[in-house]
């Protein structure tokens, strides 16, 4: 694993690096270009999507790297319309196929679709796929604390990872509580939100000119400190390399508590509540 990027134990024993690699929207020939460049530059945790289709393109930049497959970690997740727990069994197996991978490091229901209830027969499906070797570790995606109570007493098995829209606009801080508590990883996605709307933040740009690093890295180590897995997407290795360039300073609590700050009640960025938001 990359001695850049520290390190963190998940509840399940799995150690995972507290900074990975987003891919969606990288698709095809240019997107497995990008996402080996970000193998190379160091990313050992790559995260995809059944939905993104780009597992494919992924299964492609693993075998175009020259890291080993054992040394890399990589992230699928099972979308809304195969939660049954038949269909869920057999798209795991379909997203093996599509990267043409043997396991998946990490597997996570996408969205819990609560009026569907039938998201603790697809946490029941990786359980078993985890058993018979297609998966290292299981999660989820955007559950609230209720959800994954539910998956708690009915198969009396925890997310090692909960991946959630967490950034300065939506900080999440009673879902990380709820993690900390439980002992589940907390994983960002979005984590620097809207890039656009970041640059303009004063605040963002004080703390970056102290430090000498950019807005980007400052929301990065901001997540660091807070003991959240980022998984920031860039196609440039420009960019990429510098997302990864945020473990020689530190943020002070005072700076903590000013991006924290820029939280809103309305923060998240496409309003997708996982109390009511379905995605199939």
């Amino acid at each position: 694993m990359n001695s850049q990027i520290p390190v963190t134990t998940l509840n399940d024993g799995m150690k995972v690096p507290m900074l990975g690699f987003g891919t969606y929207t990288m698709n095809g020939n240019q997107g497995a270009q990008g996402i080996h460049h970000a193998i190379d530059a160091g990313y050992r945790l790559i995260d995809s999507a059944y939905n993104y289709e780009n597992e494919g393109t992924v299964g492609e930049a693993v075998r175009r790297s020259s890291v080993p497959r054992e040394q890399l970690m990589i992230t699928s997740k099972l979308p809304g319309r195969y939660h049954s727990y038949d269909k869920a069994l057999i798209t795991i197996q379909e997203s093996l196929y599509r990267a043409q991978l043997d396991y998946y490091d990490f597997y996570l229901i996408h969205w819990p679709n609560p009026k569907q209830e039938m998201y603790a027969e697809a946490w029941q499906a990786l359980i078993d796929a985890k058993r018979w070797g297609l998966i290292r570790s299981i999660g989820v995606c955007n559950f609230l604390p209720e959800h994954i109570e539910r998956l708690k007493k009915e198969t009396g098995v925890l997310p090692s990872i909960n991946q959630i829209e967490l950034h300065p606009y939506f900080n999440q801080e009673e879902q990380r509580m709820f993690h900390e508590e439980h002992h589940i990883a907390t994983q960002s996605w979005s984590p620097l939100a809207r890039a656009k709307n970041i640059l303009g933040e004063e605040v963002l740009q004080e703390i970056a000119r102290a430090h000498n690093k950019s807005i980007s890295q400052v929301v990065l180590r901001w997540q660091y400190q807070l003991g959240s897995i980022a998984i920031p997407r860039s196609s440039s290795h420009e960019r990429q390399c510098e997302n990864m360039a945020i473990f020689d300073f530190s943020l002070s609590e005072t700076e903590m508590s000013k991006i924290a700050s820029l939280t809103r009640a309305d923060g998240r960025l496409k309003d997708q509540d996982p109390a009511e938001y379905e995605e199939f």
